[in-house]
């Protein structure tokens, strides 16, 4: 098993934040105008780009 960075983990961590879905009742109060999550990802297909220094 390989061993992650501070560094690494700290990025990785970031993604997963970005990724969250929007919570509905932001939705509801802006009537829709924020509807989805633009840093969505899906893990499956869209790796991540992280270099590790």
């Amino acid at each position: 098993m390989s061993k992650k960075s501070n560094l690494k983990k700290q990025r990785l961590g970031k993604a997963l934040k970005k990724s969250r879905r929007i919570p509905l009742l932001a939705i509801v109060r802006t009537h829709r105008k924020i509807q989805s999550n633009n840093f969505a990802r899906n893990w499956r297909r869209t790796k991540l780009r992280i270099e590790d220094d």
